[in-house]
């Protein structure tokens, strides 16, 4: 075999194992990966040293050639951090080097699993590294709605306890300015101020308050509600609503708060009715809002069927739900 690793003399001493699909003719592949002469020569290498379990520098740099290659290749990504470890390598070093695979290949969720596992030594980040969230943002500028970002950032919020690290809500606001319906960022600053922070804290907190026993109605909601917290977070989304009635992330954020204070939708009752003037529907879901707050009244359950009738109008799509509710509603006219 010639090719770049066949004639280097660091690896003359490894027996290459080739990719076997299969000797049986009944086995074979019905059709076979055309893979790259360079990727086969680089693979075939690799399967030698991870049979060997070598952990060495050459076997590091092999894995960076393969990745190179292919990214999202899960095996050598779980080798290469296992030869991490092993050998004391800069886990600084090897952050920095992952940023620049990760800005270049924006999709991938191998790229942001190594980043975590690499991130969960205490022993290497004790604390969130200074630069950590700047990078995060250096991503969401190139796809604000990166899930695998967005993914890493819940986890990195849970790992380091950043609920409340003021760079966390003030890239929130900065993000959410320049794109009022990115629902990633509406999601992250609903983890950040109403998100359990711990698996049993939820639990713990309604027991502390005297409940003893938690119902799947009270999953979610606070056992202590900060007013001043809740009704600048309400504030904040009226202002977001204002911008775009049309976006649905504030008006469900402003459900999720209402819903985790204990609070009730009538208490928005005057603000969604600021959009619907006459026989203009600014927002279908202020028209969805009064719905449920007329539902909830016995007495007002024609005002829920008028709001839903003039769903069907507006948001025509769902017209079938819609019409369910009025039947679910069961109001003679």
């Amino acid at each position: 075999m010639n090719g770049k690793y066949a004639n280097d003399p660091v690896w003359a001493s490894v027996t290459p194992i080739p990719l076997n699909e299969g000797e049986d003719v009944d086995a074979m592949p019905l059709a076979s990966i055309a893979y790259p002469t360079e990727y086969l020569e680089a693979t075939s290498y690799l399967r030698a040293v991870m049979a060997a379990n070598e952990m060495s520098d050459r076997a590091l740099e092999l894995t960076k050639d393969v990745i190179s290659m292919n990214p999202a290749h899960y095996t050598v990504w779980l080798y290469r951090c296992k030869i991490i470890f092993a050998l004391d390598k800069s886990i600084e070093e090897e952050v920095a080097w992952l940023n620049l695979v990760a800005l270049k290949y924006l999709k991938n969720y191998q790229i942001w699993h190594h980043r975590q596992v690499l991130m969960s030594s205490r022993q290497h980040f004790p604390t969130l590294p200074p630069k950590e969230l700047d990078f995060l943002m250096e991503m969401l500028a190139q796809d604000s709605k990166n899930y695998h970002v967005w993914t890493y950032r819940h986890w990195l919020v849970r790992h380091f306890k950043l609920w409340d690290h003021p760079r966390e809500i003030e890239d929130i606001n900065v993000l959410l300015k320049a794109d009022v319906r990115n629902n990633s960022a509406w999601n992250h600053r609903y983890t950040l101020r109403f998100g359990p922070r711990s698996d049993d804290e939820h639990d713990a907190g309604m027991a502390n308050a005297g409940v003893m026993s938690i119902t799947p109605a009270q999953k979610g909601v606070l056992a202590v509600v900060d007013e001043d917290m809740v009704d600048g977070e309400l504030l904040y989304a009226q202002q977001a609503i204002v911008r775009a009635p049309e976006n649905r992330s504030p008006w469900w954020y402003a459900r999720g708060v209402l819903f985790a204070s204990g609070r009730k939708l009538e208490e928005w009752e005057d603000f969604a009715k600021k959009f619907i003037v006459g026989d203009v529907v600014k927002s279908s879901h202020a028209l969805e809002w009064l719905a449920d707050v007329y539902a909830a009244d016995g007495e007002r359950k024609g005002g829920a069927v008028e709001m839903l009738d003039l769903l069907m109008k507006y948001d025509p799509i769902r017209k079938n739900y819609w019409d369910y509710r009025v039947k679910m509603l069961d109001v003679t006219v």
